[in-house]
């Protein structure tokens, strides 16, 4: 253990890069909700990967954007937060669009920081580019972070995940684990449960509703070899939404909580007895009493 590696890593990136299916990929577990919205991740989640000679701490973040309320202005500061005291930044980028105003606002970012972490820009998304733009949207991006070494891969796919965690432990520094070799992330049952119903949400749910959504956890039971009860509140913003997550005789609200059930179950390795309701907290989202019931406190 004297050449043991141990150190954290913030991935950071605009909305929908796949910072989270990273994560997941990375651990081979699932601990963070993924969709294909963007913004669905809201809260900083640690993914603890522990190898024979390294431990690796990914600090999962909420994308970096432009808010357009309370909320966003939340998610940007846990962004934000997670740079403080890491050992690498993972500037997080999706080979398959070209840099835009988002991708910038993470380089203004980053050059407001007082101590920059080691820095490295993680080309994500591979697969969906074909291998003749390759070199002309890795030397794009070479622009936003010019010292910064670049690796390509698809966080789907596995291609170059090896070589990856290769580059990144030969960075970490010396020294002895944070976590037990066991400890997958920081959260408790109940976070990853909430969070896997409101990935479930964002997957069927329409345009207008997703992002207007929250979840509460109101019970959390153990009930030994029977398994687990979870009842849990989806609040929306609008009247409107109220009917479309519970949908035509409850039918919407039936469909995200069998999904989000096969999920829990398949997270937790047991059964889970799961109970969904809808209510309405109008305008929650820029509403900073809401903000915190949710769990979202935004420092001025």
């Amino acid at each position: 253990m004297t050449d043991f590696r141990s150190g954290f890593i913030a991935i950071l990136g605009k909305p929908n890069v796949g910072k989270s299916t990273l994560v997941n990929t990375l651990l081979g577990q699932k601990i963070a909700a993924v969709s294909p919205r963007p913004q669905t991740t809201r809260r900083r989640q640690l993914g603890i990967l522990t190898t024979a000679d390294a431990q690796l701490v990914f600090v999962d973040t909420p994308g970096v954007h432009t808010p357009r309320h309370k909320l966003g202005q939340f998610f940007n500061q846990e962004a934000e937060e997670a740079l403080e005291g890491v050992d690498i930044i993972l500037f997080l980028v999706d080979l398959s669009t070209e840099p835009d105003e988002d991708d910038q606002r993470i380089v203004s970012l980053l050059s407001t920081l007082r101590r920059r972490p080691d820095l490295m820009l993680g080309l994500n998304k591979l697969d969906l580019l074909p291998a003749e733009e390759l070199e002309s949207r890795r030397a794009a991006y070479q622009v936003l972070a010019p010292d910064a070494p670049a690796l390509a891969f698809s966080a789907t796919s596995r291609l170059g995940l090896d070589e990856l965690i290769v580059v990144l432990t030969a960075r970490l520094p010396v020294r002895p684990p944070e976590f037990p070799e066991e400890q997958l992330t920081d959260l408790y049952e109940r976070e990853i449960a909430a969070e896997l119903i409101r990935e479930a949400a964002l997957i069927f749910l329409r345009d207008e509703v997703p992002h207007a959504l929250a979840v509460r956890m109101d019970e959390f039971t153990e009930r030994g070899e029977e398994g687990a009860f979870i009842a849990a509140t989806l609040f929306v913003e609008r009247d409107s939404q109220k009917g479309i997550v519970i949908g035509e005789g409850g039918a919407m609200l039936k469909k995200i909580g069998s999904a989000a059930r096969k999920e829990i179950e398949a997270m937790s390795g047991r059964k889970v007895f799961l109970e969904l309701r809808v209510k309405l907290s109008k305008n929650w989202r820029d509403d900073e009493d809401a903000l915190r019931r949710f769990g979202y406190k935004i420092k001025k």
